[in-house]
């Protein structure tokens, strides 16, 4: 009650052109003021007294601000633990260490925190969790415990756990742990992070460089981030609440004091960036991992890529309108619904598209088994499509909606006929198409994106088996003009992509 209080106050104060002021009264004297009626006509009352405005004390502002933190703090640091590891990892320098992680907390704090010590006979690790249910479950990020043998939990009143891994995600960085106690632990309360505004106050808890339950302030800087390059499935909440190594899998907290996000990542290179999972989506993950210990999503069985502005007119859509498919894996949803390579998803579900994270984000979301409607433009024309969506396989035998990477522009390029035996080596189920042999630095083809190893399907959406069908295509192409290249590039996870390439112009 005293922290809604004080944010009344403060909002009250705050808000542009509000002074207190005394309700008018009936001039002194007149019978209305007697009897008490207000219903006499506006024409006949005498004019309210203006009355003054009252002054504001700013230290009772400052106060009331100061309150409101501190409640959040008092509210909320006994469910804030630090979660320590005992890791599995090898020596320091593994190839396994998480790169992703070094290049946002930079390398002086990753090898601190993160990465054993040299002189250490066994990799340690540290960073911080919240508790969400008195009975022991504590949520955090998989980068905190991953590869972890041994897992202790100290608490507030420095209890120590040991506990016990529940279920991990690593597309979304988040684990659930779980340890017993022998009374109800304080647990956080899980707000709505889908009620979030730019510019609403939020704290951050958790235990930066080892700082017990350490508290930042900061408001919402952006919502619905994208392409930090952290995990697969990103919706970051943007913070500038100061958030250090140590941090990760703290809690970011309204004023209401309910959890809002889990801290995760910042930017190395900048200040006042820090990123958050909203806690809807981790909340969605967690009740999965408690209930079967892994995350089941929907899944397309397709590659996927964003439409440039060079892609953008050879489908008949505008640049970020919808997302492109690349390739449709053989004997997947997406195949037996009839999705084609070329096909531009622009709606799935009745909710538009614009771009890679969308689709990926709610594709997973669909329950396996479910029927939904995609809607796509296949050949400058709308096409409605029902998928029976599949259960996207695990790590170890497929990928996620993959996104491929789409080159920017691009001629210069040696090709050969694909030989039956070079398909072999590259572990190629097809021996049609080009090889690309050679790719000149700086040329157009080398701007578009093809790498020597790359395998030139189509041009301009017609298949290509020689050379001579190459360059009679390409010599079709006019002077600063640009032709759609369908590739397939070898690899563990082999898949097809489209670039564009432009053909010089002409001095």
């Amino acid at each position: 009650m005293k922290l809604a209080s004080a944010l009344v106050l403060m909002i009250l104060v705050m808000a542009p052109g509000w002074a207190l002021s005394a309700p008018a009264r009936p001039p002194a004297g007149s019978d209305k003021a007697a009897s008490g009626d207000k219903t006499a006509p506006a024409d006949k009352r005498a004019p309210a007294a203006k009355a003054p405005s009252a002054k504001i004390d700013p230290r009772a502002v400052l106060q009331a601000m100061e309150e409101g933190f501190s409640s959040v703090a008092d509210r909320v640091t006994p469910a804030v633990v630090n979660v320590s590891t005992v890791s599995r990892r090898p020596a320091a320098g593994s190839s396994d260490d998480p790169q992703r992680f070094r290049d946002f907390f930079g390398d002086e704090f990753y090898e601190r925190y993160f990465r054993r010590r040299p002189r250490e006979d066994t990799p340690r690790a540290s960073g911080s969790g919240v508790i969400v249910d008195p009975a022991g479950y504590i949520l955090t990020n998989n980068h905190v415990i991953e590869n972890a043998q041994d897992i202790t939990v100290r608490l507030s009143d420095s209890r120590k756990f040991t506990a016990r891994l529940v279920g991990r995600d690593p597309k979304t960085d988040l684990a659930v742990l779980k340890v017993d106690a022998t009374a109800p632990l304080p647990a956080a309360e899980l707000g709505d992070s889908e009620r979030l505004r730019v510019g609403q106050w939020v704290v951050a808890i958790g235990n930066p460089f080892g700082l017990d339950r350490t508290v930042t302030v900061g408001i919402v800087s952006a919502t619905a981030r994208t392409r930090v390059g952290v995990t697969t499935y990103e919706n970051f909440i943007q913070t500038d609440a100061s958030i250090n190594p140590g941090n990760s899998g703290g809690p970011l907290l309204n004023l209401d004091g309910r959890v809002i996000g889990i801290n995760t990542a910042i930017v190395a290179a900048g200040q006042g960036i820090g990123f958050s999972i909203p806690i809807n989506e981790a909340r969605a993950v967690m009740s999965q991992l408690i209930a079967r210990g892994k995350v089941v999503r929907g899944w397309l069985g397709i590659a996927i890529q964003d439409v440039t502005d060079e892609l953008a007119g050879s489908f008949g859509v505008k640049e970020r309108e919808g997302v492109l498919v690349a390739d449709v894996m053989k004997g997947g949803p997406g195949e037996a619904a009839g999705l084609k390579p070329g096909d531009v998803i622009v709606e799935l579900g009745g909710t538009k598209i614009r771009e890679v994270p969308d689709l990926q984000r709610r594709v997973a979301a669909v329950a396996p088994g479910q029927n939904v409607d995609v809607g796509v433009v296949r050949d400058k024309a709308p096409v409605r499509v029902r998928v029976r969506v599949g259960e996207m396989p695990s790590e170890d035998t497929a990928t996620a909606e993959a996104e491929m990477e789409g080159g920017p522009e691009g001629f210069g390029l040696q090709v050969e006929p694909l030989a039956p035996d070079t398909a072999e080596r590259l572990g190629l189920s097809f021996s049609q198409g080009l090889l690309v042999v050679d790719v000149a630095s700086g040329g157009p083809a080398d701007r578009a994106g093809l790498k020597r190893g790359d395998v030139i399907l189509e041009i301009d959406r017609k298949p290509v088996h020689d050379a001579p069908g190459l360059q009679k295509a390409l010599a079709a192409v006019p002077p600063g003009r640009s032709v759609l290249m369908w590739v397939h590039r070898p690899g563990s996870d082999g898949q097809n992509q489209f670039l564009v390439l432009q053909r010089e112009p002409q001095p």
